[in-house]
């Protein structure tokens, strides 16, 4: 079975991708390369035994798209192509609305032209925006939004919603996950973001390389047990596995059909430093900054419905997180 995965040579996509390939499903991969390295192809090819199908492209761009559904049996789509950088969103919202909100549009126009009616989009937590209550059930109010990232993934989200009102025959899967960490457990394979992290862990782990010379900590003061932000991290592995549930279950299931895929526990930043200091063996500098525009206190997930739904849990551990990220760094300091 073919299945189209948009930015499938990012962090999150890549991982799918060999999760994919060994549950014997085919991954059709277009990614404009903005922040990916084509040598991902050959470390997927090095674990799978299979070299993935690349297109290289832009999902705003329709033609560009139509050939690529000419071109292959598409049965579903797996869309993860977006930017995704809380901080850099309040910077560029422009960028981020063009890419993420117009750039779902071309694709779900593209999907009815070739007739392909199955998604699973890559939403984001960031939906709930600051949270009343936790932990987040899929029911808990959204669009109350911090920043335009997470605006741009809650528009896109409405869109499917009512695209779905109109066009019941579709089934449009929503996975709204929380903070993807880790790395795969070979090493071969990790976060690799462009210039400077805007995500924890990588930041982390290039501190503890020797590339960044200290972490900034944005925020010391909330209300939280030590005062910094505490989220819901959770293991690419688990992540990509998440997907592959989803596209098992609910593929020739029409609906709309949304998920939270998280761990059900939160950590703190300092937490995640001082796990990430007992993989590395070293101490992680950091220095205490002031808030960061857009962010919020703390956020963890329900899971319950994903594990009743779908027959999906989270299961690898902070500890698995921390040393396979710390592995995938020391073997590849210079990221691909």
């Amino acid at each position: 079975m073919e299945v189209l995965v948009t930015g499938g040579m990012g962090y999150i996509g890549s991982h799918t991708c060999v999760q994919m390939i060994q549950a014997g499903i085919t991954p059709v991969i277009i990614d404009n390369l903005s922040n990916a390295k084509i040598g991902v192809l050959a470390r997927i090819e090095a674990l799978t035994g299979v070299m993935p199908v690349f297109h290289q492209g832009n999902v705003q761009d329709e033609a560009f798209l139509d050939s690529v559904f000419a071109k292959h049996d598409i049965k579903a789509v797996i869309h993860f192509a977006g930017l995704k950088a809380v901080g850099e969103s309040v910077e560029k919202p422009l960028e981020y609305y063009d890419n993420n909100v117009n750039g779902s549009l071309v694709l779900a126009r593209a999907m009815r032209k070739a007739g392909v009616k199955s998604i699973v989009f890559s939403s984001s937590a960031t939906v709930y925006g600051d949270p009343e209550i936790v932990p987040i059930t899929e029911d808990s109010p959204t669009g109350v939004t911090t920043n335009p990232y997470g605006r741009s993934k809650y528009m896109v989200e409405e869109c499917f919603k009512d695209l779905f009102h109109a066009e019941n025959d579709w089934s449009i899967t929503l996975l709204r996950y929380f903070n993807p960490v880790g790395a795969h457990p070979s090493g071969t394979m990790g976060e690799d973001p462009q210039g400077i992290p805007n995500n924890l862990m990588p930041f982390i782990a290039q501190v503890a390389i020797g590339r960044r010379d200290r972490l900034s900590i944005f925020g010391n003061d909330y209300p939280t047990p030590d005062g910094t932000g505490v989220r819901d991290y959770i293991h690419v592995m688990d992540l990509a596995d998440g997907h592959i549930a989803a596209l098992n279950v609910l593929r020739e299931k029409a609906g709309l059909h949304i998920y939270n895929l998280g761990t059900g526990k939160g950590s703190s930043v300092l937490e995640m430093v001082d796990a990430f200091a007992k993989a590395c063996g070293n101490q992680v500098p950091y220095i205490l900054c002031p808030r960061r525009a857009g962010d919020i206190a703390e956020c963890w997930a329900s899971t319950d419905k994903a594990e009743r739904d779908l027959n999906w849990k989270a299961t690898r551990s902070v500890k698995e997180m921390t040393v396979d990220t710390w592995n995938w760094q020391s073997n590849n300091p210079n990221g691909y």
